[in-house]
């Protein structure tokens, strides 16, 4: 494996193992001092994210590597994008993870020789769609939201001319009407200019009296509707 070459020429270099936080099952195992098999994963990072880690894999790295980064998934997908608009590489979701944990080492990397290794860039391009949504979530820019509306006229107007800000854009609306009901839930997405603006966008919902599930903090709806 190249990081024991890496250590055999190189004792003194410091090795840095990256999982995925939603299939950590080396830094499970690690803790644990014994290979475990985690309950679930996330198999988002299809390329490093495996239940149970091999004990021969495991039994190879403890010798190794030195500590073990975990990133989040939407960061992985930030990076994804980072790494193609703004250097023309496309990376797969396990290629990404190691340049994706640059920024949790950042204080202790500055002015030393860092090599992060890309291992793939076997992506489909039909998973960029989730893999946007996913680091606009991550970067709180994509809530989605389920609203109780007045079954009145009017209603939708009111929530997008006085609920919605300036930079505030509606990504996605799912409403049918109940009969005999005085209101009706809706699925809304709004997408945000600035991370900041959510503050003030639920202020406004609070201020003008709209019953709402913020659907981004509970996984069960989120897995649900999402």
């Amino acid at each position: 494996m190249l990081v024991h070459i890496s250590k055999n020429i190189s004792p003194e270099t410091e090795i840095i193992a990256v999982e995925p936080l939603g299939a950590a099952s080396l830094h499970a195992s690690h803790e644990k001092g014994e290979v475990v098999t985690l309950d679930s994963i996330d198999k988002f990072v299809d390329g490093a994210a495996v239940q149970r880690i091999g004990e021969k894999t495991f039994t190879s790295l403890q010798s190794v590597v030195d500590k073990i980064s975990l990133v989040p998934e939407g960061k992985v997908c930030t990076t994804i994008l980072e790494l193609y608009n703004q250097c023309a590489i496309v990376a797969e979701p396990a290629g990404a993870l190691p340049i994706a944990a640059l920024d949790a080492h950042r204080e202790e990397i500055k002015g030393k020789n860092v090599v992060c290794i890309v291992s793939g860039g076997n992506n489909d391009i039909g998973r960029m769609q989730e893999i946007k949504e996913r680091s606009m979530i991550y970067e709180g820019l994509q809530h989605y939201f389920i609203v109780n509306f007045p079954q009145r006229a009017g209603a939708l107007r009111e929530f997008l001319d006085e609920v919605l800000g300036p930079n505030d854009d509606i990504s996605r609306f799912e409403y049918t009407k109940k009969n005999n009901r005085s209101k009706g839930p809706a699925l809304v997405g709004i997408e945000l200019k600035e991370r900041d603006d959510y503050a003030a966008l639920i202020e406004r919902m609070d201020r003008k009296g709209f019953h709402y599930v913020e659907v981004n903090k509970d996984q069960d709806l989120f897995h649900l509707f999402i």
